[in-house]
Formats: C-alpha cells, structure tokens, sequence
C-alpha cells in the first residue's frame, strides 16, 4: 500500500502539469501597445560606394594635438540623383556622426606622416550641426583598407572635378547659344524695319501739286 502512494502523487503532479499546459484559448492583452517607428538614417537616397570600420581623429589646434573623434564605420554615399558624394562616419555603438561633408574637387588625401594605416585630410564638415574647417585622420585595421579609402576617396575628388568642369562647360555652350539666338533676332528685327520703311507710301508730283493748291484756295 505504502508502495503506490509515490506512483499516485507522482500522476497527480503530471495531472496538475498537463493542466497547467492546456491552452484555454484566452487572449491577454498587453499592458503597453508600442506602435512601429520608422527610423530614418538620412541615407535612404544614397549608394554605398565604401564601407570599412575606422577609427577617426581630428586636430585640436588650440591644444596643438590629435583628439579621437570615435571608432565605428566610415562610409563614401553617392546620392541617387545629384551624383554629389558624401563622407559619412557615426560611432559603432550610440551611432553619433563623428563626420559628415561632401567630397569637394578641390581635396586631396594624403598618407599620415609614419602610419601607412593612416591617412588625412582638409574638410569642412558639419558633423556638430555647423560648419566648421577641420583636419581629419583616420586610421584603419590594415595597409589595403587605408589605401582602398585614400584611392577611393581621390577617385571621387577627380570625378567631382570632372562634373563641374563639364557643368561649366555646358553652362558656357548654353550661354552663347542664348547670345547667338539673340542676335540672329536683332538681324531679323533689322532688315523686317528696312523693308517697312522701302514700301511705305511716297507722295506724288500731282498729289503735292493738288495739296498745295487746296492750302491757296483756303
């Protein structure tokens, strides 16, 4: 008797558990509904032309030294319809923009002094929500990854140079187009006036005659 007392608990409990697990179809609902946020980055109009993780740093020149800015990942962005490129980079973990400027015709990137994983350059960048000139370097894991960014990031200075020079050139082509057709109006303008003034009306002998002798007889 004592022998099945240990088996009868022992079902109840799988009784009790088995109970426990029966779905009763009831829906609970939440204590607090969140609703989906779209989260929006700035980048939803841009190309990926590089990604590589980086360490960046930019010169304090009231403190005469290299201050870090934060390490995470360096992006080149091409936007889908300007075709302007951007260097854009944000800490890897609180994702805070620690630089943020156009890549402009006019810059150049050089290896650092001693470090073939570093390199810098001149910028105005908005990273702090103002513009403001500062001198950037930035280093990498390795040697490829430095100089995949510097030819990179001179490919796209070149090709921004290309464009505006091409825009100017097309801005000049428009202009003389637009002076060519002006003046080719002023001519038509021209000889129109000449042959109005060849078919307007000359008097006449007899009619300046007859004038004449209507003004004696009044």
């Amino acid at each position: 008797m004592a022998s099945t007392e240990p088996e009868n608990q022992h079902r109840e409990e799988e009784e009790a558990v088995g109970a426990d697990d029966e779905d009763t179809g009831a829906q609970v609902a939440p204590i607090v509904k969140l609703e989906e946020v779209a989260v929006t980055t700035g980048e939803e109009d841009e190309d990926a032309i590089l990604d590589l993780k980086s360490k960046l740093y930019r010169y304090d020149k009231d403190g005469n030294q290299w201050k870090e800015r934060g390490a995470g990942t360096v992006k080149l962005l091409k936007h889908k319809e300007t075709g302007k490129v951007r260097l854009v980079m944000r800490q890897s973990k609180t994702l805070k923009i620690c630089a943020n400027h156009l890549v402009l015709p006019s810059m150049t990137v050089q290896e650092h002094a001693g470090n073939d994983k570093s390199c810098v350059w001149h910028a105005p960048d908005f990273a702090d929500g103002e513009l403001k000139d500062e001198l950037f370097c930035i280093r990498f894991s390795s040697v490829e990854n430095c100089k995949n960014f510097m030819e990179t990031f001179q490919e796209i200075a070149e090709s921004q140079k290309k464009n505006e020079e091409n825009k100017d050139a097309s801005a000049a082509a428009g202009l003389l187009e637009k002076l060519s057709v002006e003046d080719e109006n002023a001519e038509k303008k021209a000889e129109k006036g000449e042959e109005t003034t060849k078919e307007a009306p000359v008097a006449t002998d007899d009619k300046a005659a007859e004038d004449a002798g209507d003004k004696k007889s009044t």
